[in-house]
């Protein structure tokens, strides 16, 4: 059995490289980085949703709040992600619960194409030396599935969130990584693999981890 001492990813030790986990809303992003974290001795890196303030006006009306919540959320994770490249992740890695590349996979679904236009003007301008994380694991699950995950956490933020939307940033999100290159990536099954409720998962993860032997691989094995 691969355990985490002797894993390595691009030849580093899993304790010392950044591992992004990503997913739609509600499919587990956060729980799956802290116990990953817990069981790795890594630090962990969260993103601030609840900093925007203009979330909650987007889920009401998201015609009229789309372009500036997207702005805002691409300024925050700008300066976010660049306090990231500064830790020194041989002394200790990082788990995080997105990737920079997201505020692009939403604009995508909630800006108008001149929206979008602007806004890409606006990113290519203001971002630049980020860097990539050492793997990505995607996590997936059926609408419904997240639907009800939303609805048992019950944040103010997210009771304007609908099923309609939310099928719309599962594709934008199945259409970005259906193309992605720029790092190992994992791909997740989660209908049947909680990791909020099975505590021997993220074990099953790791060891899932050492046994990648090419760029892009998918798991939905659970028993």
């Amino acid at each position: 059995m691969v355990t985490s001492d002797d894993l390595l990813i691009h030849g580093r030790p899993i304790k010392q490289c950044h591992i992004a986990i990503e997913g739609a809303i509600g499919v587990g992003k956060t729980t799956l980085t802290q116990k990953l974290a817990d069981k790795l001795g890594s630090t962990t890196f969260f993103e601030q949703v609840d900093d925007n303030p203009f979330i909650e006006l987007f889920y009401q009306d998201p015609t009229r709040h789309a372009l500036s919540v997207q702005l805002s959320f691409l300024f925050s994770r700008i300066k976010h992600w660049h306090s990231l490249n500064q830790q020194d992740l041989f002394a200790q890695g990082v788990i995080s619960d997105y990737l920079f590349a997201k505020d692009h996979i939403f604009a995508t679904v909630t800006l108008s194409d001149e929206e979008l236009a602007l806004y890409d003007q606006v990113s290519r301008l203001t971002h630049e030396d980020i860097a990539q994380p050492d793997l990505v694991i995607y996590l997936q699950s059926k609408p419904n599935i997240i639907m009800e995950r939303i609805r048992r956490r019950n944040r103010n933020i997210e009771r304007g969130l609908n099923a309609d939307y939310l099928q719309k940033i599962i594709t934008a999100y199945d259409q970005y990584f259906f193309h992605y290159q720029d790092t190992p990536l994992l791909i997740v099954q989660t209908d049947r693999m909680n990791f909020a409720d099975h505590e021997d998962a993220v074990d099953m993860l790791i060891e899932r981890i050492g046994n990648m032997t090419s760029q892009t691989e998918f798991w939905a094995d659970y028993s």
